[in-house]
């Protein structure tokens, strides 16, 4: 059927991939900033990143601009062996948003596949609740509860995380603890964690 829709991006895969995060399906092309994972300008995935791992949310943002700078981006996924893909390959929104709510799944991505492209990856991190029960399904394991993580049978530690988007009622700051815990078992000191 033509309302189909089939993921935009191939898994984004750094030779040292320790990490894999996975979202549910990236909105429509009209709203994409970037031609990359969590490309809507809206989506406060890559300020928590800048956050995490610099301590400042406008650090993967281009100097004095509103848009992120994709060069910064990718060498801090590979300086820090992050891998990116969505759990989702072929979907049909049911209403014309990005929504997880009004997403139909049509073909979940092979996450066992996906997984032997990576030989050194011991987390996977979802980005929501669907994200979380597909991913959790493949690996054979229940959903764990959100800000914690269960371990599958291949030594996979699944982490659910809340999801970036701003419909999402949560700061930034606490978005970030919790991403922080499971990309590196720390909580983000204070300071950094009121900088929102």
């Amino acid at each position: 059927m033509t309302d189909y829709e089939q993921h935009p991006w191939e898994p984004y895969i750094p030779q040292n991939a320790r990490i894999l995060i996975m979202g549910t399906f990236p909105p429509g092309p009209h709203r994409w900033s970037m031609d990359f994972y969590y490309p809507n300008r809206t989506n406060d995935f890559w300020y928590m990143m800048g956050l995490i791992f610099f301590g400042n949310r406008e650090a993967l943002l281009t100097p004095g601009t509103k848009n992120f700078d994709l060069a910064k981006i990718k060498a801090l996924l590979n300086d820090k062996g992050i891998a990116m893909n969505d759990t989702v390959k072929v979907a049909r929104r049911l209403k014309n948003n990005a929504s997880d709510k009004f997403l139909e799944v049509i073909e979940p991505v092979d996450l066992h596949a996906l997984l032997k492209r990576m030989p050194l990856c011991h987390t996977v991190i979802t980005t929501g609740d669907k994200a979380t029960v597909i991913a959790a399904e493949q690996l054979g394991v229940q959903p764990p509860a959100m800000g914690h993580s269960v371990t599958s049978v291949g030594d996979i530690t699944l982490w659910r995380c809340p999801s970036t988007s701003r419909a999402y009622p949560l700061p930034l700051a606490k978005k970030a603890e919790f991403y922080s815990v499971a990309m590196t078992g720390t909580v983000l000191n204070s300071q950094q964690s009121s900088r929102d």
